[in-house]
């Protein structure tokens, strides 16, 4: 995803944003999420500043990530950025199993 990768490029470059890129492992990757650093959010219901990129080879992995990880927590508002074919259906399988909207 171009999100994942502008975001991989900024922080090599300094990263001035103060984002993060999590993996599950290197190099042979499934999943990449990129998000603002956990001590930079201000406000937990802001859903603009809590953007997660996500770039996955495996779908299994991009469930694992919305089910049970601490990479997307329940406690801030968020949204997820990226274009790949699943990842809305992921996503509202995993709210709806969890009694939650998505919007």
């Amino acid at each position: 995803s171009v999100q994942v990768l502008g975001t991989v490029m900024m922080v090599a470059r300094g990263n001035p944003a103060s984002h993060e890129v999590l993996v599950d492992s290197w190099p042979n990757f499934s999943i990449v999420l990129t998000r603002l650093r956990p001590e930079d959010h201000r406000d937990p219901r802001d859903y603009y500043t809590n953007q997660l990129s996500v770039f996955y080879r495996d779908k299994g992995a991009l469930q694992a990530l919305l089910e049970g990880t601490e990479a997307v927590t329940r406690e801030r508002a968020f949204q997820i950025l990226g274009m790949q074919d699943g990842l809305d259906q992921a996503v509202q399988e995993v709210a709806s199993a969890r009694g939650l909207k998505v919007e």
